[in-house]
């Protein structure tokens, strides 16, 4: 998921992504924590596309330009 794509999103919609993202998160730690972990890299992903509709709602809440 690219930064432009999160722009054109309203808050509403970057909310609820944002919310489909924790529960994947969460699943992959309970995943890991029973002994059946997922792609290395999922982690990382999850996390930094976190952090981007995170950014990206914080410019809008702002009034700022991406």
């Amino acid at each position: 998921m690219s930064f432009k794509e999160l722009n054109t999103k309203t808050p509403a919609e970057l909310q609820d992504e944002l919310l489909k993202l924790r529960r994947e998160q969460f699943n992959l730690r309970m995943a890991a924590a029973a002994g059946q972990p997922a792609k290395p890299d999922q982690h990382g992903k999850v996390r930094k596309n976190i952090a981007r509709i995170k950014t990206a709602l914080n410019q809008k809440r702002a009034g700022g330009k991406a």
